[in-house]
Formats: C-alpha cells, sequence, structure tokens
C-alpha cells in the first residue's frame, strides 16, 4: 500500500460561503444611516458654533452710539466789564456808521428776473436739503373679499438722522408701517432697499428704521446726506421763511414755501411735552416731511394730528428741539423711562394769588402708572427729584430725560392740605413707557 493510497480517504473540498444579501443591505443602510447623522449633526454643530468662534476670532465692531446734542437755554449775565466792553463797542460802531455814508435806494422796481434769481435760489436750497429725505413704503400682503391675493402699502416721508457705522437710521412716522410685514426704503437714485425697525415712540407716533449700510452700492452712499437738526425756538422761527419737503401736497417730492406763523403753541403727552409749529401752507391732511429753514436746517417734522378742525389742512410741525432727546433714545434702541403724570408750569399769578408753589403742576395721572401707584395725586406739585429741584415743567423733562426704566427715584412733592400746601416724599421705581 503506497503512501497516496494511505491518505486517499481524506479529501477536503474548499466552498465559499454564500453572500447573505439582506444581512448586507442592512449593514450597508446602517452605515450610511450612521454618515447622514454624523453629517447633520457636524453640520448643526457647525451652525451653532461657527458664529462664536467668528465672533472670539474676528469680533465684530458694535454700532457707534448716536448722540445728538440737545439745546440748553442759556441767560446771559451781563457783568461789569462786558457793560464796559459792549459801550466800547457801541462808540466804535457809531464812529464807522458817521465815516460811511451808505447810498440809500428810495425807489426800486422789482422785476421779472428778480423773482426768478430769487426762487432759482430757494429751489437750490430745498433741493439740497432733499437729499436727506427718502421714501418709506410699508408692505402688508392681504386677500380680498374673493379670496384674491394682493399687497397693501403705506408711503411717508423719511428723514435720514443718522449713521452708526453699520446702519442708516432713518426717522419715519410709525401709522404707515405699523404691522409692515416688509419696509422698504427708495432713495433719491430710485435705489430700492429693505429696512428693519428698530424702535417706537408711543407719544409722538414717530419711528427709527434702518438700513444695512452694506446693501447701498457706492453711487448711492455718495447721493444721500445726513440731515442738520436747528433750533425749533420761538425766537429762531417765528415769522421766518421755510420750506416744506417730502410729501407735504400728500404727493411725493412735492415741496411748498411759507412762513412760520405760531410757535409757542405746545401739546402734552405722558411724562413730557412738544412744541406744534404752524405755517401758512396750505398742504394735504396726510402730509408728512420736514421743515427747513433758510440754512437747510430741519426745524420740525411735519405732523397734521395736532391741527384745529377749522385748519385741518395747515402745515403744522413738531419741533424738532423737543425731538431731539426722542430722536437720540430710538436712534439707540433705548427704553424711555415712564413715571405717568401730565404737568404743566405753575403760574406766577397761581403763585401769588393761590401760594401754589413753583415746580411741575401735576393735573392728571395715567391709571395704574408708577406715580398713581406710589400714592402721588392730581393738584400734587413736583418740587424735588433726587435732590434736584423742580421749579418748571420743562426742568420735569430735563430730568426724566436722563433716567432708566426700573430706576429707583426719590420725588418731593406739595400737596395742598386744610393748612396750606405740606411737603411729601416719595419712593418710586420708573416703568418702560409702551
Amino acid at each position: 500500500m503506497n503512501e497516496k493510497d494511505e491518505f486517499e480517504f481524506i479529501k477536503e473540498k474548499i466552498v465559499e460561503k454564500p453572500i447573505n444579501k439582506k444581512k448586507l443591505l442592512k449593514r450597508t443602510i446602517i452605515t450610511v444611516s450612521m454618515a447622514v447623522i454624523f453629517g447633520l449633526v457636524a453640520c448643526i454643530t457647525f451652525l451653532v458654533l461657527e458664529p462664536v468662534f467668528s465672533n472670539w476670532l474676528y469680533p465684530e465692531e458694535a454700532p457707534k452710539e448716536i448722540v445728538i446734542p440737545e439745546e440748553v437755554d442759556v441767560t446771559d449775565e451781563v457783568m461789569p466789564e462786558d457793560m464796559l466792553q459792549e459801550d466800547i463797542l457801541v462808540e466804535e460802531e457809531e464812529e464807522i456808521e458817521a465815516a460811511v455814508q451808505p447810498e440809500i435806494v428810495y425807489d426800486y422796481e422789482f422785476e421779472i428776473k428778480d423773482y426768478q434769481t430769487l426762487y432759482a435760489k430757494l429751489s437750490t436750497l430745498a433741493t439740497e436739503a432733499s437729499k436727506s429725505i427718502v421714501t418709506v413704503t410699508g408692505i402688508t400682503s392681504d386677500v380680498d373679499w374673493f379670496n384674491n391675493p394682493y399687497q397693501s402699502e403705506g408711503q411717508s416721508s423719511g428723514l435720514i438722522v443718522a449713521d452708526n457705522g453699520k446702519q442708516l437710521l432713518i426717522l419715519v412716522e410709525q401709522k404707515n408701517i405699523d404691522g409692515a410685514e416688509r419696509i422698504q426704503v427708495t432713495f433719491n437714485d430710485q435705489t430700492n432697499v429693505d429696512a428693519i425697525l428698530k424702535k417706537n415712540d408711543p407719544n409722538t407716533g414717530l419711528s427709527i428704521i434702518a438700513v444695512d449700510l452694506e446693501l447701498l452700492e457706492e453711487s448711492t452712499i455718495k447721493r444721500y446726506t445726513i440731515a442738520t437738526l436747528g433750533s425749533s425756538a420761538a425766537s429762531a422761527t417765528l415769522g421766518t421763511t421755510v420750506i416744506a419737503l417730502g410729501s407735504p401736497m400728500g404727493i411725493k417730492g412735492s415741496m411748498c414755501y411759507g412762513m412760520i406763523t405760531s410757535a409757542t403753541a405746545t401739546f402734552s403727552v405722558v411724562d413730557k411735552s412738544y412744541k406744534v409749529i404752524t405755517t401758512d401752507i396750505y398742504g394735504s391732511s396726510s402730509a408728512t416731511g420736514i421743515l427747513v429753514n433758510m440754512k437747510g436746517e430741519v426745524i420740525g417734522i411735519i405732523n397734521q394730528t395736532q391741527n384745529a378742525t377749522d385748519m385741518k389742512n395747515i402745515l403744522s410741525a413738531i419741533g424738532i428741539t423737543e425731538l431731539k432727546s426722542t430722536i437720540t433714545k430710538l436712534s439707540n434702541q433705548d427704553d424711555t423711562a415712564y413715571l405717568g403724570i401730565f404737568g404743566k408750569d405753575v403760574t406766577v399769578e397761581a403763585n401769588e394769588s393761590l401760594g401754589v408753589p413753583f415746580g411741575t403742576y401735576i393735573y392728571e395721572l395715567e391709571l395704574e402708572s408708577p406715580a398713581m401707584n406710589a400714592g402721588i395725586q392730581n393738584g400734587d406739585v413736583i418740587v424735588s427729584i433726587d435732590g434736584t429741584d423742580i421749579t418748571n415743567y420743562a426742568a420735569y423733562i430735563n430730568m426724566m430725560s436722563s433716567m432708566m426704566p426700573e430706576q429707583e427715584i426719590n420725588i418731593k412733592i406739595m400737596r395742598q392740605s386744610m393748612d396750606g400746601y405740606q411737603e411729601m416724599e416719595f419712593v418710586v421705581t420708573l416703568g418702560t413707557l409702551e
């Protein structure tokens, strides 16, 4: 028996194991699913953390705080040395007048070209001032009675008031953008850009909207200017020539010339009052825009809500002097402190005949306001806030403009009693104007 025969009984055949297609498919699906899940987790993680890392590695500069200088009433005290200097100046002026005899023209007849020259200069001034005006459109989607979709639009003139380095800030009437799904700004080169709402002021019905500067082309940036805010003090405006720009006739881009007929009337709102400027310009009852003086400065924001019933179409405006602090707060998205009173000055007659102390006389309180909840009443006179004397309503307004919501303040009032006015003190936590 040879060796070959000896191991002939041992036979082995290698057979490949059959492929389990179901198991392979299952593993493939699991692998693909895990890859998809991993990818989604990685994507979400990147989206969440990318801004954090970007801000950490490349911190973005915060918008600049907007500061609009407010006007301060300064009473000039005449010192002895000033009087001496004035006497010297008067003598010098008299000597100059004696030396120079101007030629006096007693008769001059205006010709057509004189009027053309005058109005051409006014037109040039108006055109320059109009560079700070834009058209603001509030767009809202709706459906009609037949379920057909349509878009409603409300338009008003806006005023470019500031640039915070990131955004262009525009002052506009709130009513035409209230509840709008989209706000669009049209510049004077007809460029349309979307804007966002920053802040509303319930007292005046004005809002600040913002346009991202990155959305504006260089050509558009060169064509607009930021408005120069002037003064609406009666001494500086009464009887002066003004130009109404924006939509004074209810038509975009219209303009009118006229003069200031009144600059002393006011209207009261909670914790504040605003000056009303009236003109002799006949315009639209729905007019929007601005009043500018002969320096091209804005002295008022057109507002027809305070017009008397027999003067509905006479152009009126809110004085810019009283609006400056409001514009500053709106531009910086600061909340306004709220006490909840309607006040006025104590007159000299009331002080002398009735013994009412000088201060801010409270003639009305808002229900559930911080003032009412603290125990302050109608007829009280505010004479001090946090140790600062309050001698009139303007002093109260200035004090409140520096306050912040949730701030705790000490208010000293004078309240009438059987024995005359008695001093009382209240600690009040200010609310937020809404």
